[in-house]
């Protein structure tokens, strides 16, 4: 794909098309591993009948939620060394929805390390809502920011935002709010299956089955919508006709790999339709980073928003040798978490650790078999 996207730009050294690969990518990875702590986050006190449920529910997140906003935070770095004017504009443009994202994250880390601090119902119960709204919150406003950016904003000569937040809530945006929000609930219930027992993943199982139609529907209505406009603007980018349309095939199957218990699969399929939206709309975007909507003379593109090339070449160079390692650590730590978590038979008092972390002691009595790896079903 690099090659592609290289001859159709105009000459430069080839390092600004890597690390436009390299932030698609990163930002793949943040919809893929984030988007099942969001929708576990979403479906919180649906799933969790009582406050043990959601205990269990927020343990099958608890080892790996922080590490999975790690690539929110390489993603926003990236941005700002090798595109530093797309990071300005981007961020004073969309400061409002970006604060409201940054808000509801820090009140969702808090409360997944406060919850377990009283045994008060009403105050686990309060936390449970900032979970819930620190979940929804991001959920609902990446899906407006990206096409927003893909449907072009008024963006001046100067890469300056001359909009206000209200441009931000049109119709083609809050589809793409509804779609992202849609598509991490949904990926978030197949985690819940896949790393629950009894009756919390029979339920995970009921939710994921239900919400699989009306996501599949959302993901189809933006995805033709984003290609009319496209169309209109003859200006389709480098998107295969493949993409989008993997994206929705491997969301419309999900039910059916649900009712065959083909729990595995299920969050395969629901990955491939995040990572291929992310790709859907990253190469639409091509070569352009934010699309102006007074004049296309005025766009963002790889080559005007870019840093110099030694500063490409240095952080390349630094890419690629802790890229593995960090790659590898996550690795293990999802290796290590692997197990399911179930109900105790006598469930003690919270921890206090963290995100209510079962102890070692307890851990025997939480974790169920291991996860049942892609094209294997469970048994409830």
């Amino acid at each position: 794909m690099a090659l592609t996207l290289a001859s159709a730009t105009p000459a430069h050294s080839g390092l600004e098309v890597f690390w436009f690969i390299i932030i698609a990518i990163l930002w793949a990875g943040y919809f893929v591993l984030e988007g099942f702590d969001f929708g576990i986050g979403i479906l919180l006190g649906i799933l969790g009948r009582d406050d043990l449920d959601r205990r269990v529910l927020i343990n099958t997140i608890g080892p790996v939620w922080d590490g999975n906003e790690v690539w929110l935070l390489v993603a926003g770095g990236a941005t700002f060394a090798a595109f530093p004017d797309w990071y300005a504009t981007l961020f004073s443009g969309f400061y409002l929805p970006l604060f409201l994202i940054l808000a509801a994250l820090i009140f969702r880390g808090v409360a997944f390390e406060f919850r377990a601090k009283r045994t008060l119902p009403a105050w686990r119960l309060a936390w449970d809502h900032a979970i819930f709204w620190g979940s929804l919150i991001p959920a609902l406003l990446w899906g407006v920011a990206f096409a927003n950016i893909l449907r072009g904003v008024p963006i001046s000569r100067h890469f300056t935002y001359l909009g206000s937040f209200f441009n931000l809530l049109n119709p083609y945006a809050l589809l793409g709010g509804v779609t992202t929000l849609l598509l991490f609930a949904l990926h978030g219930a197949v985690f819940a299956c896949l790393k629950t027992t009894d009756d919390i993943r029979t339920r995970a199982s009921r939710a994921a089955r239900v919400l699989a139609p009306a996501t599949t529907a959302a993901i189809v209505a933006f995805l033709s919508w984003t290609y009319l406009n496209a169309h209109n603007a003859h200006d389709t980018g480098l998107v295969p006709p493949l993409v989008p349309i993997l994206a929705i095939a491997s969301i419309a199957v999900v039910e059916w790999l649900l009712r065959e218990r083909l729990d595995g699969w299920a969050f395969v399929a629901t990955a491939v339709g995040l990572i291929c939206l992310v790709a859907t709309i990253f190469l639409n975007l091509y070569p352009r980073v934010m699309v102006s909507s007074i004049s296309p003379a005025y766009n963002l593109t790889i080559a005007n928003a870019a840093s110099a090339p030694y500063t490409l070449k240095v952080m390349t160079v630094v890419a690629l040798i802790f890229t593995p390692l960090v790659l590898v650590y996550q690795g293990w730590s999802y290796w290590v978490f692997r197990a399911r978590v179930g109900r105790p038979a006598q469930p003690g008092p919270a921890s206090g650790l963290g995100p209510e972390t079962p102890t070692p002691a307890a851990s025997a009595a939480t974790s169920g078999p291991a996860p049942t790896p892609p094209g294997q079903g469970g048994t409830s």
